[in-house]
């Protein structure tokens, strides 16, 4: 950065302090190429709005020639136009145009025989140039990443927020059956996610826009200080269309929140405080009314596995039937997905399938991942884990006949360990 912008910074520096929200400024400083992931996790890091805001300044000045007039550009876009002028009245005024170096023509020279010793040949010098956001970012002495390239940062106490959503009991216009078993899925995921050092909220038997109250009172929080939140939907689901994340999960009044919108409620736009931080989906709710028959498979590839009398699903009614089957969930087909970084959603079931429910004993997937979680977390990574669960699951069967395949849509960027007690 030129030395007149850097003084512009630090004459304004207790305005900025005072007034800047850093938390709007994040998607457009990554977008424009100011900081990286890496920068801005450790400016978020820095603790409340006051704070962040002192790194951010502080951080500004160390990057390229094109940070101050794209800082001002991102402050006008957000809405912080008092603080563009407040800087823009102490600086010259800039060319937008990306600078581009000069080209100069090579000297001419003489070839040289390689096979004759002679005078060194001076090479010419090439002008170099930066990228449009600054100066290749360095780590500078004292800067310490939030997490490395192989695993994300998971040693905060609590290491976060897990919210859980358990859907029992439905209004009766809901036209939805009640599930049964539920509340043993919840009190094992309680327990799991407490031992794993989170901070547990449990909310039963939500309507739709309560569910949604709770994502956004979920949002609304600081979750600097914490390295990842979790959200678990216990309930019934339905097929709904969609552009990232298939499925929606019913409320006991018989309206559906899509998966996608429930991602969305933490995503960095609506909750800076997570941005580059593990942001995990579990979905106990069927994915459609299809029951998977399986096919034939030599016998020494799975271990024989059934479930019990009681087996029910968590889809939505599509027809009566005598073999007191619930279903409950559609499944999303097709889904079109964009990019969304750090997030996965974990599903009980594939798309388009019913996702099975043992009454005394709750459902398939979630003793699963309850047990894989307790036997392996020490050691195992998350995504390898969900790999586990897909595997145990996919050898019961329901009436010695239907079969379940769990899976999930996975955006980590890297390596996601539990912490565990020793």
């Amino acid at each position: 950065m030129d030395e007149i912008h850097k003084k512009i910074l630090q004459r304004n520096r207790s305005n900025l302090v005072k007034d800047l929200d850093p938390s709007k400024l994040y998607d457009g400083l990554l977008e424009k190429g100011i900081f990286t992931q890496d920068m801005i996790d450790e400016i978020q890091s820095a603790g409340t709005r006051r704070n962040q805001a002192r790194q951010l300044v502080q951080d500004l000045e160390t990057r390229g020639s094109r940070a101050f007039p794209l800082f001002l550009q991102c402050l006008q876009e957000t809405g912080q136009e008092s603080l563009a002028e407040l800087l823009q009245n102490g600086a010259p005024a800039t060319p937008t145009q990306v600078v581009r170096p000069e080209i100069q023509p090579l000297p001419i020279t003489p070839p040289v025989d390689g096979n004759k010793p002679g005078k060194d040949v001076k090479k010419p010098q090439i002008p170099s140039s930066s990228p449009p956001g600054g100066e290749k970012p360095r780590p500078g002495p004292g800067r310490v990443r939030r997490d490395s390239l192989q695993g994300y940062k998971m040693d905060a106490s609590p290491c976060g927020h897990c919210l859980i959503i358990n859907n029992m009991e439905f209004e009766p216009h809901s036209m939805l059956k009640n599930r049964k078993g539920s509340n043993i899925d919840c009190e094992k995921l309680e327990r799991r996610f407490k031992t794993l050092n989170f901070v547990v909220e449990v909310r039963t038997n939500l309507r739709q826009k309560q569910i949604k109250h709770e994502l956004l009172t979920l949002s609304k929080k600081d979750h600097s200080q914490y390295d990842c939140c979790v959200v678990i939907m216990l309930s019934h689901g339905t097929e709904v269309n969609h552009n990232r994340f298939p499925g929606a999960v019913y409320g006991v009044d018989g309206q559906y929140v899509p998966v996608q919108h429930i991602t969305n409620y933490l995503n960095g736009q609506h909750c800076p405080s997570l941005q580059g931080k593990p942001k995990l989906f579990f979905i106990q709710a069927c994915g459609g009314d299809e029951k998977d028959m399986g096919f034939e498979v030599s016998p020494d590839e799975v271990e024989p596995s059934s479930g019990g009398v009681d087996d029910q699903t968590d889809a939505i009614p599509m027809s009566s039937s005598s073999d007191s089957l619930s279903m409950s969930d559609e499944p999303d087909a097709r889904p079109t997905l964009p990019t969304p970084s750090d997030i996965l959603v974990s599903y009980s079931t594939f798309p388009g399938y019913v996702s099975w429910r043992e009454t005394q004993s709750g459902s398939w997937y979630v003793q699963t991942l309850d047990c894989i979680l307790e036997e392996s977390a020490a050691t195992v990574d998350l995504v390898t884990m969900l790999m586990m669960v897909n595997n145990e699951v996919s050898q019961n069967s329901a009436k010695g006949l239907y079969k379940q395949m769990p899976g999930s849509f996975n955006f980590l960027r890297k390596l996601l360990y539990f912490q565990t007690q020793t």
